[in-house]
């Protein structure tokens, strides 16, 4: 029990941050990617070493420096916790490459010299903030108050005021993102629109339909003589329908399709969810109208349109806050990766694996 709370403690708040809000960000606007945060200690299985020369000499490999980002240094005892807690999140069981070692090195370099940079722009968070945050992660967790987790981390040999500075780290770093970044990004109804028109398509995709069906099946033999009885009373039943009567009665009687007992309701259906043709035929009515007999492999359908999604009124509104969350997500990635190209360029970076 104490292993599994420690892995799934350690976890929400080492990796916590990367669930983090950037502060000043409204609900209806898109949530920017998280910056990477440091990841915090390994689980207690499954000992990870990435391959380092070691002198045997050393008292202590783990203190050994991977690398210095300005004046500040990453060991090798970081860098096995970091990629520890990414495999325990993704379940990889997998041995790891020299090539997935220095990418992962990589990404705590980025987070470093993001802390780095909240120092430099002088951004600061207080301690009822971090003591709110840190609450908020421990709720998520499987314990049973604050003593228990911080049993854990004490078990684990870790400290509450390590955890505290983690947590700081995490919104100094989310905050400076948004000063840097997502403050900076707008998108204008003309950027809106010019998506819109070059993807109605593929939005329309996603918009649904409801409608009610009868199908009129030929007698066995399936001749002739038995196609056209069957258009002819699919015909008739047109006319009764558009003379009042009752759609779902009709179906209940008449239809040989499965939807028949409940009424001919196909119900809610996504675009794409019916054979082409037959889909084409219900989206060429109107709300409410009834579709003359359609022909198919299996006999005459009869189609009343319920309801139908469009690119227009609410449609139009929910489609175009997808839109501004699409351009919005990708002009924050574009910059969040040329900011931190900025810092990059102007840092000293020191890679010693």
């Amino acid at each position: 029990m104490i292993c599994r709370l420690a892995a799934a403690g350690l976890l929400a708040l080492a990796l916590g941050g990367c669930a983090a809000s950037s502060p000043g960000r409204t609900n209806d606007e898109p949530k920017p990617p998280p910056a990477t945060a440091a990841p915090g200690p390994p689980k207690a299985e499954q000992p990870l070493e990435p391959r380092v020369a070691a002198n045997p000499k050393d008292e202590d490999v783990t203190d050994r420096v991977v690398a210095v980002v300005n004046n500040d240094a990453i060991t090798l005892g970081e860098l096995q916790e970091a990629i520890h807690h990414y495999r325990y999140q993704t379940r990889q069981e997998t041995p790891v490459s020299d090539e997935f070692i220095k990418q992962f090195l990589t990404k705590m370099i980025e987070n470093r010299l993001q802390v780095q940079e909240a120092e430099r722009e002088r951004i600061a968070v207080d301690d009822a903030e971090v003591e709110e945050e840190l609450t908020e992660r421990i709720k998520k967790l499987d314990v049973s108050s604050r003593g228990a987790f911080e049993k854990v981390l004490k078990e684990q040999g870790l400290t509450m005021e390590a955890i505290k500075k983690r947590v700081r780290d995490d919104l100094r770093v989310a905050r400076v993102i948004n000063r840097k970044v997502r403050l900076r990004i707008s998108v204008t109804e003309t950027e809106i629109t010019k998506y819109l028109e070059a993807n109605r398509q593929k939005l329309e995709t996603g918009l649904a339909y409801h409608a009610r069906h009868i199908l009129i099946a030929p007698q066995e033999g399936a001749s002739d003589v038995a196609w056209e009885t069957a258009r002819i009373k699919a015909e008739l039943l047109r006319t009764q329908l558009l003379q009042g009567a009752d759609f779902a009665e009709l179906a209940r009687q008449h239809s040989r399709d499965a939807s028949a007992k409940d009424g001919g309701d196909l119900g809610t259906l996504k675009r794409g969810e019916l054979a082409q043709d037959i889909e084409a035929e219900i989206l060429s009515l109107q709300q409410g109208e009834i579709s003359r007999p359609y022909r198919s492999s299996l006999g005459y359908h009869l189609f009343r349109l319920e309801l139908k999604e469009s690119l227009e009124g609410e449609g139009l509104t929910r489609a175009k806050a997808q839109i501004r969350e699409i351009l919005f997500r990708e002009k924050f990635e574009a910059r969040l990766d040329a900011w931190l190209n900025e810092i990059k360029q102007r840092a000293v970076i020191e890679v010693r694996l």
